[in-house]
C-alpha cells in the first residue's frame, strides 16, 4: 500500500481520523492516498485549502483536463485514474476519456484545450522552458492571463501531489480495477492499481 508505516484506521484518533473519515464519507471507501496522509494530517490539510483556491478558478472540465493533463506527464497513475474517471463519468465518456489519453483524433477537445493541456504537460516536465511564445499560443485562444496563471497553478499543485502519492508508493485504489478496461489501461500511466 505505501512504503511507509502509516496508521491504521482502528488506531486513528484526533485529526487523523477526521481526515479517514471525511474521505471515506465523500468516496465510499478509505483511499491510500488518506493512509500515505496519515502522519501528517496538517500537509493534508494545506493541500485541501491550496487545492479549492485552485479549482475555484476554472471551470470543471478545464481543471480535469489540466489535471489528467499534468498527471499523465507526471506518469501518476493514481491522479490520471481519479480525474480520468471524474471526466469519464461526469464531463464527458470513457470512450472520450480513452481518445483522449491516447491522443487520438479526432478528438472530443477543442483547438484550446489541447492548448492548454501541451502548455500544462510543458509546465510539468520543462517549466523552466516555458517563453513568451508559449503564452501568446495561449492567448491566441482566448484565453486571459489569468486563466493562464490558473493553469500553471493546477499543474504545479499536481506535481506535489502526485510527487508525493508515488515517493511513498501509494497504489492506486483497487476500485479503480471496475473502470471500463479500454479507459482503465489508458489511465494506467505508472505505478499500477493496488489489488
Amino acid at each position: 500500500m505505501t512504503f511507509i508505516h502509516t496508521i491504521p484506521p482502528a488506531d486513528a484518533t484526533g485529526a487523523v481520523r477526521e481526515m479517514y473519515q471525511q474521505a471515506h464519507d465523500r468516496l465510499g471507501y478509505l483511499p491510500n492516498w488518506a493512509r500515505a496522509f496519515s502522519l501528517r494530517p496538517g500537509v493534508m490539510e494545506g493541500w485541501t485549502v491550496l487545492l479549492r483556491s485552485i479549482q475555484s478558478n476554472l471551470p470543471a472540465r478545464s481543471y480535469e483536463l489540466a489535471t489528467v493533463a499534468a498527471a499523465r506527464a507526471l506518469r501518476s497513475s493514481y491522479c490520471a485514474l481519479s480525474h480520468g474517471r471524474i471526466l469519464a463519468e461526469k464531463v464527458l465518456d470513457p470512450a472520450a476519456v480513452t481518445a483522449i489519453m491516447g491522443d487520438a483524433f479526432p478528438s472530443p477537445l477543442e483547438p484550446k484545450e489541447r492548448a492548454m493541456m501541451a502548455f500544462v504537460e510543458k509546465v510539468v516536465v520543462n517549466a523552466d522552458r516555458i517563453t513568451a511564445a508559449d503564452i501568446e499560443v495561449l492567448r491566441s485562444h482566448g484565453y486571459r492571463d489569468e486563466e493562464i496563471f490558473d493553469m500553471a497553478a493546477a499543474a504545479a499543485a499536481r506535481c506535489f501531489f502526485s510527487k508525493l502519492l508515488d515517493a511513498m508508493g501509494a497504489e492506486p485504489d483497487s476500485v479503480f480495477n471496475d473502470l471500463d478496461p479500454a479507459l482503465r489501461q489508458a489511465l494506467t500511466v505508472g505505478r499500477p492499481i493496488a489489488d
